[in-house]
């Protein structure tokens, strides 16, 4: 946290100004780039890590993708699997059993709080 100290010099009507805490900020700014980087440096990120459990009991029916995936009749074992669940059908189970209207808002707002969780926030 930085910290603003103040001195009145009555005689020259001017204030004499302080600033502390610039090399924590300075600390932090840094570990902020380093973790963006490696981000941005990331490839995949498992459905497991996107859509947490507390992410999953907020915003659908389940506690997991897992069961998400079971309920809707998925099997899924592989990327390919999951890639040939129609979209059609996929964004009706979302519809149904979260707060999503669709397939595409649930990954948006789930990597938008994974990102947040990876950088701290």
């Amino acid at each position: 946290m930085l910290n603003v100290m103040g001195r009145r010099q009555l005689e020259e009507n001017t204030i004499s100004v302080k600033f502390e805490g610039f090399d924590e900020l300075e600390r932090n700014l840094n570990n902020l780039q380093n973790k963006v980087q490696q981000l941005e440096e990331t490839e995949t990120v498992a459905f497991t890590d996107l859509f947490i459990t507390s992410f999953m009991r907020e915003y659908t029916d389940y506690s997991s993708f897992e069961e998400l995936l079971e309920a809707g009749g998925f099997e899924v074992n592989s990327q390919e699997d999951f890639q040939n669940i129609p979209d059609d059908v996929f964004d009706k189970h979302i519809a149904e059993h979260t707060k999503f209207d669709n397939w595409g808002e649930m990954l948006q707002q789930g990597t938008n709080e994974y990102i947040a969780r990876e950088l701290g926030f």
